[in-house]
């Protein structure tokens, strides 16, 4: 006899090779992924109510010493237990007061997560000013960067004729449109969209109507949808839309970027958005999100971005992560940005195995090795 101690990250899966019948592997497989929720400034008798809830069912709530004796009004606490504790403290909370009415329908929503398929998007920039001059491509070759990246396994091309760098020169939208037209018109012609999906990297109306007519499904919108038009674009052509988080503007992000709580802070914009969305029409299955590595955020806010992704799997949207070559890496560890592909890929599978369903990076050969490697880790 053997005893083995192992790491299951597909508990469904492993139960199904392991011959157990379909309506025990819903059973088990809810009592197999531990949840780590960190809820902030609950009222103390709140506290105490959820600590006891949470001890009848075999969950914990790990809580400061000072709450039993009412020390402060308020305690930040950590709630630990499986899919099935959470679901029970989900209902059993709606009749809780003090709060925890709304603690048990934040709960539920993080019982709501969807399973999307992992995607490589290659990145195009029909532009002379983004930060990695390899991406930079005028339009004959960037067709030909497009069959490249097609054959080297890219799922999504992400095509974008201006630069979001900090502090990058603002373009006006004849010239974006310039840069991009005759791209657009090859793709079209040619029928590309038929061998990847194509994203549109704008928050121009007029460059983004244009793509959407020539084949692109997606739009990626670095202002997070702060426009009601790319949302109605989305609507009328059937495509996805990207909504990304930015502090500021590229050419302000990166003046001392301030957040009290940016997990929180980031959550609440994509809450924000999202219902902007949904009330104009646009379902969650046709909305990205992405927290926007190194767009307004210091390294401390895009670990802690990277580490806590698995929290934006409550909204049931795709998320995409894009650190690709950026900056970060150099802060961790100096390096000039053409030897940062290691970093970018340790970045990016962590990403990965936090929640994250869309990688967006310059080197997609390379991606598609480390990708395929870890989905058969896993």
């Amino acid at each position: 006899m053997q005893l083995y101690r192992l790491n299951i990250n597909d508990p469904k899966a492993f139960l199904t090779s392991l011959g157990v019948e379909s309506g025990g592997i819903k059973i088990i497989s809810n009592k197999m992924e531990l949840f780590f929720i960190y809820i902030k400034e609950l009222k103390t008798p709140a506290v105490n109510i959820l600590k006891q809830d949470a001890l009848s069912i075999g969950a914990e709530l790990a809580v400061p010493s000072g709450v039993v004796t009412y020390s402060k009004t308020h305690y930040d606490c950590l709630l630990i237990g499986n899919k099935k504790h959470i679901e029970i403290l989900s209902h059993k909370e709606l009749a809780q007061p003090f709060g925890l009415k709304n603690v048990a329908k934040q709960l539920a929503s993080f019982l709501q997560t969807k399973i999307y398929p992992i995607q490589i998007m290659g990145i195009v920039n029909a532009n002379n000013d983004s930060f990695y001059s390899q991406s930079r491509y005028e339009a004959k070759n960037a067709v030909n960067a497009i069959y490249n990246m097609i054959d080297e396994g890219a799922d999504i091309i992400d095509i974008g004729a201006i630069s979001s760098k900090p502090n990058s020169v603002i373009v006006s939208a004849d010239i974006e449109m310039q840069r991009i037209k005759d791209i657009c018109d090859t793709i079209k012609s040619q029928k590309l969209y038929e061998k990847a999906i194509f994203s549109i990297d704008s928050y121009t109306p007029s460059v983004i109507e244009y793509a959407l007519q020539s084949g692109f499904k997606i739009i990626n919108d670095i202002t997070g949808a702060s426009n009601d038009k790319l949302i109605q674009l989305a609507l009328k052509y059937n495509a996805k839309l990207c909504i990304m988080h930015m502090q500021g503007t590229p050419q302000t992000m990166q003046i001392n970027p301030y957040y009290d709580d940016v997990i929180a802070e980031v959550s609440d914009f994509f809450e924000e958005r999202i219902a902007k969305c949904e009330a104009l029409g646009l379902s969650k299955e046709n909305i990205i999100i992405d927290v926007g590595i190194g767009f307004g955020k210091t390294l401390d806010h895009n670990i802690t971005l990277i580490k806590n992704m698995k929290h934006f799997t409550k909204f049931g949207c795709q998320i995409l992560a894009g650190a690709s070559r950026k900056s970060m890496i150099d802060k961790i560890i100096s390096t000039p940005i053409e030897e940062r592909l290691a970093g970018t890929l340790a970045i990016h599978l962590k990403a990965l195995e936090n929640g994250a369903d869309i990688i967006r990076c310059h080197d997609v050969k390379e991606h598609k090795q480390a990708i395929e490697v870890y989905k058969a880790i896993n």
